[in-house]
Order: C-alpha cells, then structure tokens, then sequence
C-alpha cells in the first residue's frame, strides 16, 4: 500500500480526479455528450434538451466548467459554453501513464496522448472489454 497517498491525493493528481469527479454524475456525462466539435452551447438550449431544471443544468455546467471540461465565454447577455476535449483527453492520458508506471504487470504500458501506440492500446482496451 502507498501509504503517501492515504491522507490527500498528490498535488500533480488533483486536475486529473477533479475532471474524473465531474464525469462521475450520468448528467454530467450526457451534458457533455450533448457537444458537437466545436459547437458552442448556451444553458438555454441544454435545459431544453436535458431532463433536469435550470438551475441544476446551472449547478452541472459550474462543475464541468470548474473541472476545465467545458469552457464559457460570454456573448452580449448570453454565455456559451464549449466542450474541451482535450482536458478530458489528459485526464485519460495521465491515468495510462500512471497505470503504465505504477503497475506495469497489469498489461498497462506507456502511452502518449496521440499516434499508432496510443491507437493500440485504445483497441486493445476495446477488445479485452475494458
């Protein structure tokens, strides 16, 4: 057991678990699966496609937002939100690389954000169903 890490999470892992944390709410998720590629959102049109009121659509986009995963940018008196991928991308790409480091017998191995090894390794994760 790492016993350093039984009391706080390290400081270099803290962006990662709070993007993980944001993810972790189904509405979240579906929030921010609600994104086309470079599309921009206002709350307006999220509430009206989401199950859940203003104010929790609210209280969701200040969390993804907060999280780095959605950024807003205010437009005359509406705010749109975008989706940032790649926050989410790193997120991923540091729980590999930890894996890859800290338990090297469980199959993980290193893998950068982009290219063929990262390709492989997405499609082996698919085929052994993780």
């Amino acid at each position: 057991m790492r016993a350093s890490y039984e009391r706080a999470i390290p400081r270099a892992w803290q962006r990662t678990a709070t993007i993980f944390t944001a993810l972790g709410d189904p509405h979240r998720q579906r929030i921010l699966l609600m994104f086309e590629p470079g599309e921009a959102l206002t709350p307006t049109q999220i509430v009206a496609a989401a199950p859940l009121s203003r104010t929790a659509v609210a209280h969701h986009l200040r969390v993804l937002r907060d999280a780095g995963v959605l950024h807003a940018r205010k437009s005359g008196r509406e705010v749109r939100y975008t989706a940032d991928v790649a926050a989410v991308r790193e997120g991923l790409v540091a729980v590999l690389d930890y894996l890859a480091a800290h338990l090297p017998d469980a199959g993980a191995r290193r893998v950068t954000s982009r290219g063929p090894a990262r390709r492989r390794a997405v499609s082996a994760a698919r085929a052994r169903g993780a």
